[in-house]
């Protein structure tokens, strides 16, 4: 209540400042391309937020979490420096590491697999200059998921014939270099990004090291047809220390699990992606778009109970129809996109870090497709109906070679129906409400079918469910401050939830159904000042989640887990900054975090005690002739505060806490050229 009270307090101000501030400046439209044609945010009758470029640059420039995190509904943990861990609303359930039941685009291709795996955690946080996230099961035209879909826009977005390079040291051993370019010769350009990233971690055995390099040719055929690609590789090696009990986390939080020293836990993944996709106008009303994309991926990992060789190899397509009538009011596309993953698995025994007898061998083909259509119409100016629906089938084949050989043998999860209808009405100049309903469906992941050292799951089942939500987004006080708002009740059913063997391996199962009802918002208030005052402005956000999220009906053998909360989700998050704009191209950045306890395993007998965040960052800018010198430092958990992030849900042995760091610093110079 006191920190409701404390917001309310807040706002009061803010609302105070913006009526006696006489500047007539205004904030700019925000516009997504989340549902193909780029549209406003304003009239878009669906659930997404955008993290633009303005705002990567607001905080540390080598780390996703902090930034991810200011947006409603969703939750990145950092299980240790390199093992990231993203759910948007409730979808950690499943995840106990990696990038799950959220599908996940780089410019025009698909970065998760045919199973539903994303490898987030191989982008360098320079690399990624904006992010559409589309929140629940609002994307049905990108495929099966329950949980939401991120569309990422890759760096840079400079400016034709520009460099620019940056180097930051900070706390841990920290260092971080990068590297970017764009050039362009008559109809052909080319930007690219290079990065280098080393910490020596914040816990013992949690050490990291990542090259990463990405290109982007873009072709202007003609005024109609234009050819890109992406071509993207990346070597990340990381420790994983392991969970601690609580008695361990709170006698040295910087400890890593005995075992994971001894067995010298590592994870190693090198992976080469690359697309090309073409995008041509076959009419003024008509446009045609294709992406191929193709992966490899070497994944090594030294875990606790065995060494893992796995060896992935994709195939991508996506291609669809636009039809944008300048005549009619409505718009349609239709497309389809399939993908394959071959997947080659094989388990060692592992002597302290040295890879032993062979203990399993099996290999696995995942094949996913669907097709999908929708439709946008515009009856009235003021009134937004769209519909849309995707038909999906995923397919696995999987045969052992070791210790027996064995014939191959499928899992189909059948053909399934996602739809989704949604409203929008622009009742006023600068607002609008909006609502909608819409299915779910999520396949188990490869991981979830067969977990290191286990054997294949044929019993788990696909979840799926229905969303409903209301909401609302206004532009208020003169198009000064942006508001956005929205309740959603969500039934899922067959969740997929995580367990954990004595010896430490995973194991799923489906935990019958579970009700999530939430209220997200967001604010964002711009207040300029008089050009020749001390203060040139604020910008004021803050970003609000109220979860009442609950097993409604899970039974686990003898155990009855239904009306407890669901596992590993806050029940309240807020993130709070003040961007403070200063003379001479200076700013300074603060931020606050709260997190509610959570519950750490089904039976709810152990919680994560709440935490509070603080944090900064002062940066400027010098022009020196025709270059620019940037300089900037940092703080990170400004009060020290004990916490643990990515925590180990339904732990073995009660193993569930994951230090985060503690107070860090950085400092960083760059040049743009």
């Amino acid at each position: 209540m006191k920190i409701i009270l404390n917001i309310l307090s807040l706002l009061s101000s803010i609302i105070i400042l913006a009526q006696t501030s006489d500047s007539t400046s205004v904030l700019k439209e925000v516009t997504v391309k989340a549902y193909f044609p780029k549209q406003p945010l304003l009239k878009i009758p669906a659930s997404v937020s955008l993290l633009s470029q303005a705002t990567f640059e607001q905080q540390s420039p080598f780390n996703l979490v902090s930034n991810v995190n200011t947006v409603p509904g969703v939750r990145m943990e950092e299980r240790s420096p390199g093992s990231y861990r993203l759910s948007i609303r409730g979808s950690l359930l499943r995840s106990p590491f990696g990038v799950r039941n959220v599908k996940i685009y780089i410019n025009d291709f698909v970065l998760t697999d045919a199973s539903g795996n994303s490898y987030f955690n191989l982008l360098d946080a320079g690399s990624v200059s904006s992010m559409e996230i589309i929140k629940g099961p609002e994307g049905s035209i990108y495929g099966a998921n329950t949980g939401g879909v991120v569309l990422i826009n890759s760096a840079p977005q400079e400016k034709n014939d520009v460099a620019s390079v940056s180097f930051t040291g900070g706390s841990y051993g920290m260092f971080h270099q990068n590297l970017s370019f764009a050039s362009t010769f008559k109809n052909f350009s080319i930007k690219g990004y290079q990065a280098y990233y080393k910490s020596d971690g914040y816990r013992e055995q949690s050490e990291m090291e990542r090259k990463y390099f990405h290109l982007m040719p873009e072709w202007k055929i003609s005024s109609r047809d234009i050819l890109k690609s992406f071509l993207l590789y990346s070597d990340l090696g990381y420790g994983t220390p392991g969970g601690l009990t609580l008695a361990q986390f709170q006698e040295n939080p910087k400890a890593a699990r005995a075992q994971a020293l001894t067995q010298q836990a590592t994870a190693n993944n090198k992976t080469f992606f690359g697309g090309i996709s073409n995008t041509f106008d076959i009419s003024k009303t008509l446009k045609h778009v294709i992406a191929l994309s193709a992966s490899k991926t070497d994944f090594r990992n030294f875990a606790i109970a065995n060494y893992e060789a796995r060896d992935e190899h994709s195939l991508g397509m996506r291609t669809y129809l636009e039809y944008t009538p300048s005549t009619l009011p409505f718009s349609f596309q239709t497309g389809w996109e399939g993908q394959q993953t071959n997947l080659y698995r094989n388990n060692y025994k592992n002597n302290g870090g040295v890879i032993g007898n062979q203990q399993s061998g099996n290999d696995y083909i995942a094949s996913n497709n669907f097709g999908f259509f929708r439709v946008s119409v515009n009856p009235f100016s003021s009134l937004s109906l769209e519909t849309a629906v995707s038909v999906n089938q995923l397919k696995y084949s999987y045969q052992s070679n070791y210790p027996v050989a064995t014939e191959t043998n499928q899992r189909k999860f059948g053909v399934e129906v996602m739809p989704r209808v949604g409203v929008l009405w622009v009742f006023i100049k600068n607002g609008s409400l909006r609502s909608s309903i819409s299915k779910g469906f999520s396949p188990p992941t490869l991981e979830e079918v067969n977990p290191s050292g286990t054997d294949v799951n044929t019993l788990i089942e696909a979840e799926q469910g229905w969303n409903k939500e209301i909401g609302y987004r206004f532009y208020l006080l003169k198009r000064k401050m942006y508001i956005d708002g929205v309740y959603f009740d969500y039934d899922l059913k067959k969740a997929i939830v995580r367990g954990t063997n004595a010896n430490g391996t995973d194991y799923y199962v489906n935990a019958g159904s579970t009700k999530q009802r939430g209220f997200e918002s967001e604010l964002f208030l711009d207040l300029p000042f008089k050009k020749e005052g001390i203060l040139k402005g604020f910008q004021i956000k803050n970003s609000t989640s109220i979860y009442h999220f609950r097993f409604e009906d899970y039974r686990s053998g003898a155990n009855d887990y239904s009306g407890n909360k669901l596992t590993g989700v806050p029940s309240s998050s807020i993130v709070s900054s003040l961007l403070t704009l200063l003379p001479f191209n200076c700013s300074l950045f603060l931020q606050y975090t709260y997190t509610s306890s959570l519950s750490l395993n089904d039976a709810n007998s152990a919680f994560a005690e709440p935490y509070h965040l603080f944090g900064g960052k002062i940066q400027s800018s010098l022009p020196i002739g025709k270059y620019c010198l940037r300089m900037y430092g940092g703080v990170d958990n400004l009060t020290n505060e004990k916490y643990s992030l990515g925590n180990d849900i339904n732990a073995a042995g009660n193993r569930f806490y994951n230090a985060a760091p503690g107070r860090n610093y950085y400092f960083g110079v760059g040049v743009k050229l």
